[in-house]
């Protein structure tokens, strides 16, 4: 039985994240607190920690149940944590997800790609 298991790992391993390399750079980005610290991605953790993750500019938060180190099915990852994220976030989420409004960006026809500074105006705006 496992007794610790890296974070990024964990967040991957219960499907939060579609890949590691996503998990790893949330974590490297500052946008993962362990019990309400910002943790890098080699943090371990233990059954009990609560995990606050930044997604999409919204705050879920999880707390730890079981250990996985291997990416599994939804219904084997759904034991391992506790969903503690509030009502509100939850609505806000699913709203953006299930709604599609997070897909629904366009730009005008024949405008081409986004300058680097417009890039940066948007990711600004997102945050």
């Amino acid at each position: 039985m496992l007794e610790k298991v890296r974070v990024d790992k964990w967040l991957w391993a219960v499907r939060i994240f579609k890949s590691r390399t996503l998990s790893t750079d949330t974590c490297k980005e500052s946008k993962v607190k362990v019990n309400g610290e910002i943790v890098k991605a080699s943090y371990l953790v233990v059954p009990g920690d609560v995990l606050t993750v930044k997604k999409e500019g919204f705050s879920m938060t999880y707390k730890v149940i079981g250990l996985l180190e291997k990416r599994v099915s939804a219904p084997e990852a759904i034991v391992c944590y506790e969903d503690l994220t509030p009502e509100e976030e939850l609505n806000k989420f699913n709203a953006w997800y299930v709604g599609g409004l997070g897909k629904s960006e366009t730009r005008d026809r024949g405008t081409g790609r986004p300058t680097k500074k417009d890039r940066r105006e948007i990711d600004r705006f997102k945050e």
